[in-house]
């Protein structure tokens, strides 16, 4: 009996990780470095680039009306709350009104910067599905890459 539960979670596990990694295939390639050049507006009407800044980034591609992306972002925001050495920018895409976008960082209570994305911004980062994750380094070079739900310590381990 236990052989056999242990046959079926290895079973499982393998099947989660080939599908994690089919999942990513599409995305920008892990140890390449990221486009820095990309100036966007935040929810506060700032504005920032894209890039890390001496700390290690998670860029978090989500759309507001994504229930896979409302599942998630409070694990996102608990990673930032408690790592200092974690920086985190949310970038919306494929919203129609920006107060859907204001909307759900105040739902969530979101205190790291939530930015308007844009189609060019999509197509760079090679964002097809919601949410994604990069995990950017201080150099700008992508460690990790990531689609879908994912815990606050898969966050977290694929942030060291």
């Amino acid at each position: 009996m236990l052989k056999n539960l242990s046959l079926q979670v290895l079973f499982f596990f393998l099947v989660f990780q080939l599908l994690s990694w089919f999942q990513t295939t599409d995305m920008l390639a892990t140890d390449s470095t990221i486009n820095t050049s990309f100036m966007v507006q935040t929810t506060m009407e700032d504005e920032i680039t894209l890039a890390a800044d001496n700390k290690t980034l998670v860029l978090y591609f989500f759309a507001p009306w994504c229930s896979v992306c409302h599942a998630s972002i409070d694990n996102l925001q608990k990673l930032y709350e408690k790592n200092e050495q974690f920086d985190v920018i949310a970038v919306a895409l494929d919203f129609t009104e920006k107060q859907d976008v204001l909307d759900f960082a105040q739902q969530h209570q979101l205190t790291f910067p939530i930015v308007f994305g844009n189609e060019k911004i999509k197509q760079a980062f090679k964002v097809f599905a919601y949410p994604s994750y990069y995990v950017i380094d201080e150099h700008n070079s992508i460690k990790s890459k990531s689609v879908g739900y994912s815990t606050e310590f898969g966050l977290y381990l694929r942030s060291l």
